[in-house]
């Protein structure tokens, strides 16, 4: 009778049973459906196959068109990540491989020769490429997507907030946003997910940076909506309602329609505040090449935090995780951020001259990211036809630089698996190309410092003022994300020192 009921439950499954199904497996239906019509349809001698002579990069190209999506989006919507699609695939065809995904060949570049060579070669050779859905949901004037000239436009344009003059304001208005965050949950005596403290932390702080937002519905609704559109990220680029990527895209909506008023409001001189977004719209009469268009700073404005809510958050999610199971490396990280609290009026606020004081604090924070890979890998695309370390890359090809495999690599990194903050101790520089968490080049990471300095405050607060336990420790890594993230968010509870 229980086996009867039970598959009568699955034969009649509810309504909202129905719609977490195809919720949570709509990207990977959806590409079964295609895959299945394409195989149909296309000759068996038409598929991509396994090439191997010389010159040429070993791998499966799959199905004409949609060749190894399914796999790829299948692998994301594992407890392992989407980086395991790439893992499989290096123990099939070695180092170097080849697929295609979202009807893109794509190829991986292990080495930092191949990065050296590639990030050297930004805008000449190579450009940078996005999947897909990751460029729709950024945006098409976004500094990560745009072209060559527009880039440089838009980076010179953007980088007055991130420079390292306005990293002393940032630093005091998060470190009072964080102290109060953890002085509440720490009273409250509940567990909690560090990711999500980390998210709405890096985004309400964004938020404050560039538009001085401060009410907590609006700055609600950008972490909320803000994730929905990373989420996104990974997923099939079809609109069909109840998709990960239509949830994304309308959260898109959303959020472009807050920043469109927000806008007209400071232009109409309602609202007026001296931040990031007052100075662009202040360039009103400037000439083309000294401005922003309202479509180009409602892009990057987005792209910035989702920027910072997405890859800090995670590493500074990780670094406890990290510090929890190497207590030498806690214990020396306390010893240090002690003696700076100590030194310091009681109730102020941590500064950038504190920052500059923790040299083991920056060692931790490097092996975090080091280890993390917060970013899987830099994608680029082959603006001509050339060769890397002597493979042939075609004109139009996806071309990936493995940041995860490089900083794994044992050559570089002697037992890459282990957290040892004390491998950046040798006077010597790592080799070049070796260390790259925040890319290279023309297109690095516009937000660098202020992204350090975020991660080593939340250190320095959480290591100097608390202890804490962690209540999960499953390994599982967050579903359909492109940033490696613990499915549990890493829940804790905090007791002060």
């Amino acid at each position: 009778m229980a086996t009867f009921e039970i598959f009568s439950k699955m034969l009649n499954p509810s309504r909202e049973e129905l719609l977490l199904f195809v919720k949570n497996y709509s990207d990977i239906l959806i590409a079964a459906l295609l895959s299945i019509v394409t195989v149909l349809l296309v000759p068996k001698i038409a598929r991509g196959r396994v090439t191997s002579s010389k010159g040429s990069i070993p791998g499966g190209l799959g199905l004409p068109i949609f060749g190894e999506t399914l796999s790829f989006l299948s692998t994301s919507n594992s407890a392992k990540g989407c980086y395991d699609f790439v893992r499989r695939r290096r123990m099939l065809y070695g180092d170097w491989f080849k697929t295609r995904l979202f009807g893109k060949i794509h190829v991986y570049v292990p080495s930092s020769e191949g990065a050296r060579t590639i990030f050297a070669s930004d805008f000449a050779t190579f450009d940078k490429a996005y999947l897909k859905p990751m460029s729709d949901a950024v945006g098409v004037d976004s500094l990560l997507v745009v072209a060559q000239e527009t880039h440089r436009r838009i980076r010179r344009l953007l980088s007055d907030p991130f420079s390292m003059s306005s990293l002393p304001t940032f630093i005091q208005k998060l470190d009072k946003i964080l102290c109060q965050e953890l002085k509440t949950r720490e009273e409250s005596g509940e567990k909690f997910s560090v990711l999500a403290l980390s998210m709405k932390l890096t985004s309400d702080a964004m938020c404050t940076l560039l538009m001085s937002v401060t009410d907590d519905k609006i700055l609600r609704m950008f972490e909320h909506d803000c994730a929905l559109v990373s989420d996104a990220m990974i997923s099939f680029p079809v609109m069909i309602p109840g998709t990960r990527y239509y949830n994304g895209m309308k959260a898109r909506a959303r959020v472009m329609k807050v920043f469109k008023d927000m806008i007209a409001e400071r232009r109409s001189g309602k609202e007026y505040s001296d931040d990031f977004l007052q100075s662009m719209i202040e360039r009103d009469t400037c000439p083309d090449n000294e401005k922003l268009t309202d479509a180009e700073i409602m892009d990057n404005l987005l792209t910035l935090i989702i920027a910072g809510q997405t890859t800090t958050s995670a590493a500074m999610m990780w670094s406890l995780k990290f510090l929890d199971e190497n207590r030498e490396v806690l214990d020396r990280l306390r010893e240090e951020q002690l003696t700076i609290a100590r030194a310091r009026p009681e109730g102020a606020s941590a500064t950038h001259e504190d920052i500059k004081n923790m040299p083991y604090c920056v060692k931790v924070m490097k092996e975090t990211l080091r280890l993390a890979n917060v970013l899987v890998w830099f994608p680029r695309v082959a603006t001509s036809d050339c060769t890397l370390e002597g493979f042939e890359i075609k004109k139009g090809w996806r071309v990936n630089i493995d940041v995860t495999r490089i900083h794994m690599n044992p050559d570089l990194f002697p037992n890459p698996t282990q957290f040892d903050p004390s491998r950046f101790d040798v006077p010597e520089m790592p080799k070049p190309y070796s260390y790259i968490p925040f890319g290279s080049g023309p297109r690095s990471c516009l937000g660098t410092n202020m992204a350090k300095a975020t991660i080593m405050i939340f250190l320095h607060r959480v290591v100097s003022g608390y202890s804490w336990t962690i209540h999960d420790w499953d390994p599982s890594l967050e579903k359909m994300s492109h940033i490696p993230r613990l499915s549990s968010g890493l829940p804790i509870t905090l007791k002060a020192l």
